[in-house]
């Protein structure tokens, strides 16, 4: 299994860049633009392959860029397999990566528990110091 493991990320990150530099270079779709492609993640059986990507320009929707990509996987399919040199390349499937949305959603609540947390803090009474009057006078505290 770990040679089964290690080629199938090797096959990843040939895709990946291979990928990047097919959608740069040789598709011609207007709707496409400037993508990034974010992951590659390949199945077991190599029969399929999940291609997060990212537009950087805002002239298209997500769903454009993504149904421009889709039409093109044949394409691409057709030049991955010239340049990998493998027998039966993945379906490609293209999914709009979200981790950096994920992210900025998050760090925004984490920002606002924080804030909040400081605004109860300073509205909050003092707590009155603690004393050792309860004690027993032979007890010590330290022990």
């Amino acid at each position: 299994m770990p040679k089964e493991f290690q080629r199938s990320r090797r096959i990843e990150e040939q895709i990946q860049r291979l990928l990047s530099e097919l959608i740069r270079r040789e598709v011609k779709d207007p709707r496409v633009g400037l993508v990034t492609i974010t992951a590659v993640e390949v199945t077991r059986d190599l029969s399929h392959a999940k291609v997060f990507f990212l537009p950087f320009d805002g002239k298209h929707p997500i769903a454009e860029v993504r149904a421009a990509l889709v039409s093109a996987a044949g394409f691409l399919r057709i030049h991955l397999k010239k340049q990998l040199m493998i027998r039966h390349v993945p379906e490609l499937q293209f999914l709009p990566d979200e981790t950096i949305e994920n992210a900025a959603r998050l760090s925004a609540l984490i920002n606002t528990a924080v804030a909040d947390d400081v605004r109860r803090a300073a509205a909050a009474p003092p707590e009155p110091e603690s004393t050792d009057e309860g004690l027993p006078s032979g007890d010590d505290p330290a022990r």
